[in-house]
């Protein structure tokens, strides 16, 4: 029985205004990881091959024909397709319409946000998404606050200045493992996190795996989350 998904969705449509000048003339995931001389895209493959994954969808949008020259020309562990959106669909539509192009249509798939560099085992999401019996899992991420925060005490006095704390909330790091029933439960157009996610939710058929102990994950939006995910590299590459 199948149990980890061959299959993947890379949504790759969006304009990364946040990351001008960088995304000027190209979409956000070919924006290259400073010192790796390799786009974040391109991480993202690696990663989901080295997972098992054998067959990506990426769902495309500005720039399209940047990111698909460089597929095109790239060397990849597995094999890709690629889809344009020709009309604004939202996040849920273009996931559909990326989904439609999967090979394996009766079969569970991940799905990642373009523009996640992170590594954690995909297998044991899948794992935790079949023993939950759940139509769709996210991964949830704890990031670090870019503020320094101030503890104090009952009676306000500040006992101590604790920079870039982790977060007390847990966040949706943009990374899913679907069913196959999935797919048929997303909008045609709009946005699937205010249609199918709380409708799943109200349903108990939703479930959130945070991401381990010590896993690497950063959503690139910034000029400086480029700087960063750069000294992280050398500190502490992802494994």
């Amino acid at each position: 029985m199948q149990t980890h998904p061959t299959q993947a969705v890379v949504l790759a449509g969006g304009q990364g205004s946040r990351l001008r000048p960088y995304t000027d003339d190209r979409p956000k995931p070919m924006v290259e990881i400073p010192g790796t001389g390799t786009p974040i895209i391109g991480h993202q493959l690696s990663w989901l091959a080295a997972e098992g994954v054998t067959d990506v969808v990426v769902s495309c949008g500005h720039l399209a024909e940047v990111l698909q020259e460089w597929l095109d020309s790239a060397v990849l562990p597995l094999r890709v397709t690629t889809v344009v959106e020709t009309e604004p669909l939202g996040r849920g539509g273009g996931l559909k319409h990326a989904a439609k192009s999967l090979p394996h249509p009766d079969e569970p798939w991940y799905a990642t946000n373009g523009d996640i560099w992170t590594r954690f085992s995909l297998r044991e999401m899948a794992d935790f998404h079949t023993e939950r019996d759940a139509t769709a899992t996210l991964a949830l991420a704890r990031p670090r606050i870019p503020w320094g925060a101030v503890e104090t005490d009952e009676f306000g006095h500040v006992l101590d200045f604790i920079e870039s704390p982790p977060s007390p909330y847990l966040i949706n790091a943009g990374v899913y493992v679907f069913s196959a029933a999935f797919t048929d439960l997303l909008p045609d157009r709009g946005d699937h996190e205010r249609t199918t996610f709380p409708r799943l939710a109200r349903e108990r058929s939703l479930a959130g795996f945070p991401l381990p102990q010590g896993a690497y994950w950063r959503a690139i939006d910034t000029a400086k989350d480029l700087t960063e995910a750069a000294r992280e590299l050398t500190s502490q590459p992802p494994r």
